[in-house]
């Protein structure tokens, strides 16, 4: 937490506001969260960039980065000038993981909100974008556009993308004899979903979440994924799931934890059956969810 559809709601927020705003100057309050780059690296390599564009990768929030290519200088992140007017020079990566959150603050973010920055970038029209995380588990990377490459490269297809037939995510399921619950959330395999999803998708799908992968059937392989994706564009049209520290770019709540039929209600009556939820850390060491009539 946030996954797929909190980054993903953080990632429009923040297309849509800050693209074309110019990084002027840069404040590390918290270096522990920093990756391949030293604070005293960060202010020089992105003062004075601008940012082209705002998006998701997985559970990752990426700001794109370029400046006027005559005033590109060398420095340790591996950025070089190209001929054109304007030059790339890499990427904002941030992974909020459990309690991190990207804020635009244009003065009127809840005060609250302000506690727990780590980094804040100063913005050329007198707005800052902080990156804040409550418990510091989260990070934020600099990197050149070749690394940022590689680095996504390691991981898996996004669940929303057409390109993922039914088909191949069969074959993607069914290569493997971990629980299904655990594949769905091997960032390698497949990205962007974590445990709330993967709890959420199972239980409309009707399959159990310690089931193994490959006992999965080519027809229920396609209702998991067709559960996936609903539930996933559900929660992104709800703004997210807010249970503590998940804010969107305005500092406000995702609503989705209403719609939520099983993550969070252990013990609960099951919304289909009326049976009681079982809620289990066995199978993966996270919170996992089921009832136990409806999933097999």
């Amino acid at each position: 937490m946030p996954e797929l559809p909190e980054t993903e709601t953080i990632a429009r927020d923040l297309h849509a506001t800050v693209v074309q705003a110019v990084v002027a100057r840069v404040t590390v309050h918290r270096e522990d969260v920093l990756r391949e780059i030293t604070p005293e690296q960060l202010a020089p390599t992105l003062e004075g960039a601008r940012i082209t564009r705002v998006w998701r990768r997985a559970k990752l929030v990426v700001i794109d980065l370029d400046r006027d290519s005559n005033a590109v200088r060398a420095n340790p992140t591996g950025a070089t000038p190209n001929t054109s007017a304007r030059a790339p020079i890499g990427h904002i990566v941030v992974q909020p993981r459990f309690t991190g959150s990207l804020l635009l603050d244009d003065g009127t973010l809840p005060p609250d909100q302000l506690d727990y920055l780590t980094v804040t970038f100063h913005l050329g029209d007198a707005r800052a974008l902080h990156y804040r995380d409550v418990r510091r588990l989260g990070t934020l990377s600099f990197m050149s556009c070749k690394r940022f490459v590689e680095y996504a490269n390691r991981l898996g297809p996004e669940p929303l993308d057409d390109s993922i037939t039914e088909a191949i995510f069969s074959g993607l399921v069914r290569a493997s004899h971990r629980p299904v619950k655990t594949l769905l959330m091997d960032q390698t395999r497949l990205a962007g979903v974590g445990n709330i999803y993967a709890n959420e998708a199972l239980w409309r799908a009707g399959i159990d979440p310690s089931r193994v992968a490959a006992s999965l059937t080519t027809i229920e392989a396609a209702r998991v994924l067709a559960e996936l994706r609903a539930v996933l564009t559900a929660s992104i049209a709800a703004r997210g799931t807010s249970f503590r520290d998940y804010r969107d770019a305005r500092g406000q709540r995702g609503s989705f934890v209403e719609q939520l039929s099983v993550y969070g209600r252990g013990g609960q009556p099951c919304r289909q059956c009326g049976r009681r939820l079982i809620d289990t850390q066995a199978i993966d060491g996270r919170t996992t969810v089921f009832c136990a009539h409806c999933q097999r």
